[in-house]
């Protein structure tokens, strides 16, 4: 490959994805065509890609940039599977994958500035999500106020329910009589 044609490529991975914070790296070269095809088709309905890359153009475009440390795990065919909310979710696809096809392995990954083994991306898989980790804040946040709330309504619904309680008893009284009478 000439130089200039390096470069092109080197530019098009660096736009592609020297942006991101997060990406991880696989080596495809044990699947076969069809299990490729049906992998490929199941990422780009969740909006994750896999793309192979040449290593030596990728470390190329990757220097200076937070997914500098990847290059690390460029050894033999790689492939960079991005996308998705959150690279938490590409992680739970791809180990997801990897026990319907054995011939895939993962190399590791990059998460914001870190470099994770093939175990790391393991446990990155049963990590909760971003949008999860929020939800959870939330619920957090709430329960005191959720909890004080009950405890002011308390007192209150006690007194309906005794208000109830004698109302219900005059009305018995009352239709007792009546029926006496």
């Amino acid at each position: 490959m000439s130089k200039p044609i390096k470069d092109i490529v080197t530019k098009e991975i660096n736009s592609r994805f020297g942006h991101l914070e997060s990406i991880l790296v696989v080596n495809p070269i044990g699947l076969n065509a069809k299990d490729s095809n049906k992998l490929r088709i199941d990422l780009r309905k969740k909006k994750i890609e896999m793309e192979v890359v040449k290593n030596s153009l990728a470390q190329r475009a990757f220097a200076g940039t937070k997914l500098e440390l990847v290059a690390k795990l460029f050894e033999g065919s790689c492939a960079l599977v991005t996308g998705g909310d959150s690279i938490v979710e590409v992680a739970r696809e791809i180990t997801g994958w990897l026990k319907k096809v054995p011939a895939l392995k993962v190399r590791g990954a990059v998460v914001e500035g870190q470099l994770l083994d093939a175990n790391g991306v393991q446990v990155l898989s049963k990590m909760p999500s971003r949008p999860e980790l929020q939800g959870q804040i939330i619920m957090l946040a709430k329960s005191p106020g959720a909890r004080i709330a009950s405890q002011i309504a308390a007192p209150a619904s006690k007194v309906a329910g005794c208000i109830k309680a004698l109302v219900e008893k005059l009305e018995e009284k009352e239709s007792g009589a009546q029926a006496a009478a």
